[in-house]
């Protein structure tokens, strides 16, 4: 079937209505989010009107599979339940408009939107209805406007083809978890596969043996001191792998001369990274900022649809948050060039350009960058709440880096010859900060740190040989930002996925949080085993990321969507119907608090419920006790003696309060500390922030510590 042919099967034409009723009648336009509406409002004046359709208005339900599998996988879209009255506001601004124009976000999401909407309002997908713009500023939007095109059908078909795909795993699987395994438990195409990535990597470190190494380092001095390290024995690269091997090498040492064989020095530059993607935002948010990848796009979302900047109005800050592109329009690299060349100096001022690893339709956005470059942080953060200004900074400082000059360093190097051993010393100078003047990298300190002067032939006195005892490390636990680097690199969904999976994977109790570490638990490996077993093709990385370049075939006319959907559901029909007969109810063990029921003396365990972990009998249904999991403090109550525990308003507002409640109702709305004020007697309490300042429980006592 030929790519149009196949259009014309998969997109259904909607219901003839009249688009124009009135000629006086204003321009309408469909954006997704109201802050959204009210930025673009603003742009447009009074000749439009802008309408939020609040993210999507028509979708399969909820209830059912809403996949007619008999007929070619027809989908059966229904509108979302709770949207009747805007659907109906929608209709009625339509059909008073003078023209209507679909402004939904420039991804596979925001096409279907519009395709959706084209369809409740009857208007023709094929007409200029569609425009499309990647940044929220006056110019760009007014430019959009100004060329509208159609809906993009590709989009539309990709989108189609991932909602099917991923209700036909989710609907068809998570079922079965629920009969073997336990309630509330799913399954995804992209979650099973992320699932098996984090499992593997628990396997490698329980699988892990150290072995012992030594690590040997001279110490000299000429005029201040620096260090060599052993590095090789006989021209060869050497390992010294336990304490006698260390003592031996130390006592030849100690009895040789050292002396420099060579002093290599060259310059050498370090280029400034790419400006942000998706994903690379999310890892140096996650990285830098401590925020997790929901916090990171919710506040990205905030930034692109505007904020209100003081003297300005609603400014859309930055490009759209969901891209894998790292290109940069002319336009913004001009503009970046001047800003550069006003601020700094032309000396400044790089010529990088920035191309995709990979070369596909995802180019068609740019990477995320401010959509007007001298809006600086600094100068709007009145404007911006904490959590905005950080975000907007770094993506800020990422963008005008990633147009400055490479950093120049002057490197040294010196190897160090004693007998049959090699020694090698590194040091390292700046000579030009360039792009370092704006975004500081991890290791500046350490490309910092000059030799003294040496020369080739010239013997050195080590002032001290030592030698430390080291162990090989386990592969680290993978943190939100490694995984999502994992994913991105695997082609394992895509940048609006990302955030979604990582949520799904601790809600569902298949991860827990370690510090800022992915762990999985227990039922996540028996969830995982059975996937593995069962349905190799969903946990597959390499057959997931085929799916993706489906995906993007579709997009690019090349497959028909609905074949890509069949081909899938054949063989997974049948592995399905295999599963269920062959597995067996798994039984997960009930993790024990310690502590036995007060009613009826049977081990309390921890269970999980609709609404989290609580505590409950082992002898229920017999024993029905229960009560919440609740977090000591390890402070007493001062008024009772009982303990001080965690716990949550109505409002989800963290407080500490007496556990005898409700006979004691002692709260404190800082941390309390086992230390009394020494002005009053209360208690004091941590105030929040790095500085972990101690304050007075008494609001009229007023003392304070570091």
């Amino acid at each position: 079937m030929s790519a149009v042919a196949a259009k014309k099967s998969s997109v259904a034409k909607p219901k003839s209505r009249a688009k124009k009723t009135t000629e006086k009648g204003k321009i309408l336009v469909i954006v997704e989010s109201p802050s959204k509406a009210k930025t673009i409002g603003k742009y447009l004046g009074a000749k439009y009107k802008v309408i939020a359709s609040v993210g999507h208005v028509r979708d399969l339900p909820k209830s059912k599979l809403g996949i007619d599998k008999e007929n070619n996988f027809e989908p059966q879209y229904i509108p979302i339940r709770g949207k009747g009255a805007l659907i109906k506001e929608l209709k009625k601004e339509a059909s008073k408009a003078s023209e209507v124009f679909l402004a939904t976000d420039p991804d596979r999401e925001g096409e279907a939107i519009s395709w959706h909407l084209a369809f409740l309002l009857g208007i023709d997908p094929a007409s200029p209805c569609r425009i499309e713009f990647h940044e929220i500023t006056k110019n760009t939007i007014k430019e959009a406007i100004k060329n509208p095109r159609p809906i993009n059908l590709g989009l539309v078909d990709a989108q189609q083809a991932r909602r099917e795909l991923d209700r036909l795993v989710g609907y068809e699987i998570s079922p079965l978890l629920w009969r073997k395994v336990r309630k509330g438990l799913s399954a995804g195409r992209v979650q099973s596969a992320a699932l098996k990535i984090i499992c593997d990597r628990e396997k490698e470190i329980q699988a892990f043996v150290p072995q012992e190494f030594w690590n040997i380092n001279a110490v000299f001095r000429k005029g201040t001191k620096f260090s060599a390290k052993l590095i090789e024995k006989n021209g060869e690269k050497i390992t010294v792998s336990n304490k006698a091997e260390n003592d031996a090498i130390i006592s030849d040492l100690e009895k040789g001369s050292f002396i420099v064989s060579s002093v290599i020095e060259k310059e050498r530059t370090v280029r400034p990274a790419p400006p942000f993607t998706t994903s690379s935002m999310q890892q140096e948010a996650g990285n830098r900022l401590n925020f997790n990848a929901r916090k990171t796009m919710m506040i990205a979302q905030q930034l692109y649809e505007g904020i209100d900047i003081k003297g300005q109005g609603t400014t859309g800050l930055i490009t759209y948050l969901r891209t894998d592109s790292v290109r940069v329009s002319d336009t913004a690299r001009l503009a970046a060039k001047e800003y550069i060349a006003q601020r700094f100096g032309n000396a400044y001022c790089g010529n990088n350009v920035y191309t995709n690893k990979k070369k596909d339709i995802q180019d068609a956005h740019e990477a995320i960058r401010p959509s007007d470059i001298t809006l600086a942080p600094a100068a709007i953060k009145d404007s911006l709440t904490s959590d905005q200004f950080k975000l907007y900074n770094l993506i800020w400082n990422r963008f005008v880096a990633s147009q400055m000059t490479p950093a120049r360093f002057n490197s040294v190097q010196v190897n160090i010859a004693n007998g049959v051993y090699g020694l090698r010393a590194n040091g390292s100078e700046l000579l030009f900060e360039g792009f370092r003047k704006v975004y500081k990298l991890a290791n500046d300190d350490e490309d910092n740190k000059m030799l003294p002067k040496i020369e080739q032939g010239e013997e050195l006195k080590a002032e001290e040989i030592t030698g430390e005892q080291a162990f090989t490390q386990p592969p680290a636990r993978y943190t939100e930002a490694s995984l999502v680097r994992e994913l991105e690199e695997k082609n394992i969904g895509r940048p609006s996925t990302y955030a979604p999976i990582v949520s799904t994977l601790s809600e569902r109790r298949y991860v827990t949080k370690e510090k800022k570490s992915l762990k999985a638990t227990d039922l996540g490996f028996v969830v995982n085993d059975m996937m593995e077993e069962h349905f190799q093709d969903i946990v597959d990385v390499n057959f997931t990321a085929e799916m993706e370049d489906k995906l993007d075939a579709i997009e690019m006319n090349e497959i028909e969507w609905k074949k890509v959907v069949g081909d899938f559901y054949g063989p997974f029909s049948k592995e399905l119907e295999a599963a269920d007969k062959v597995i067996e109810r798994v039984k997960i063990e009930d993790q024990l608090t310690g502590e036995n029921c007060e009613f009826c003396g049977k081990p309390l365990v921890i269970k999980n419920g609709r609404f989290g972990d609580f505590i409950a009998c082992s002898g229920y249904p017999e024993c029905k006790n229960t009560k919440p999991i609740v977090e000591k403090v390890g402070v007493p109550c001062p008024v009772c003696g009982k303990d001080l525990v965690a716990r949550r308003s109505k409002k989800g507002r963290l407080f500490y309060g007496c556990s005898g409640y409700p006979e004691c109702n002692t709260v404190f709305w800082n941390k309390p500390v086992d230390k009394k004020c020494p002005d009053c007697g209360s208690l004091l309490t941590t105030k929040g922030g790095r500085s972990k300042q101690l304050v007075c429980s008494n609001s009229e006592c007023g003392y304070t510590e570091k």
